[in-house]
C-alpha cells in the first residue's frame, strides 16, 4: 500500500495532482485510515500512471475516466481518434497563425510605422484563414505567453484601452 506522497512520486506528479484526480473520480484510495490517511494499491499506481500518460497526450481530464474504464459504449480507439482529430484541428489553427505572422514578416515596416490598424490586422488574419474563434484563441495564447507584448501590440493597433482590457480578458 502506498501513501498519497508515495503514489505521486511513483507517477512523477505532485501530491496535489493525486488529490485532484481523486476529487474528480479518476482514482480512489483502496483504504482510508481512521486518521484520514489514504492508502493506494498497486492497481491504483498503474491507473494513476495511465492517467498521467493520457494527460501527457493533452487528453482532457473529463475524457480520461471513460478511457480507463472502457464501459461507456465508446471504445478507447474511438475516443483516441476523436482526440487525434481535435489535435489535427489545433495544428491547422497554429499553421494559420504562422501564415498570418509570415504575412506580417513580409511587410515588417507596417507595424513599425503604425500603419497596421485594428481593421487592417483583422483583414490580415481573415486572409490567413482565421475565423472569429481562431482570432480569439490567438489572442488568448499571446496573452498567456507574452502578456506585456500583447498589451504593446494591441496599443500599436490604436485600440482604445477599454477594448484592450476586453480582449486581454478573453
Amino acid at each position: 500500500m502506498y501513501s498519497v506522497s508515495n503514489i505521486a512520486k511513483q507517477a512523477g506528479i505532485t501530491r496535489t495532482s493525486v488529490l485532484y484526480y481523486e476529487r474528480v473520480g479518476l482514482i480512489q484510495p483502496t483504504l482510508r485510515d481512521s486518521n484520514g490517511y489514504r492508502w493506494y494499491s498497486d492497481e491504483a499506481v498503474q491507473r494513476l500512471k495511465s492517467i498521467v500518460s493520457f494527460r501527457g497526450l493533452s487528453i482532457p481530464v473529463a475524457d480520461i475516466g471513460p478511457l480507463l474504464d472502457r464501459n461507456e459504449g465508446e471504445s478507447q480507439t474511438t475516443r483516441l481518434r476523436q482526440h487525434l482529430n481535435q489535435l489535427e484541428q489545433e495544428i491547422r489553427n497554429l499553421r494559420e497563425q504562422q501564415r498570418a505572422i509570415m504575412l506580417l514578416l513580409n511587410e515588417p515596416t507596417l507595424l513599425e510605422q503604425d500603419m497596421v490598424t485594428k481593421e487592417r490586422w483583422v483583414e490580415i488574419m481573415v486572409a490567413a484563414g482565421f475565423d472569429e474563434q481562431a482570432m480569439t484563441r490567438w489572442h488568448q495564447k499571446f496573452e498567456e505567453l507574452e502578456p506585456e507584448e500583447h498589451q504593446k501590440f494591441l496599443e500599436s493597433l490604436g485600440i482604445e484601452q477599454s477594448e484592450i482590457e476586453q480582449i486581454r480578458a478573453l
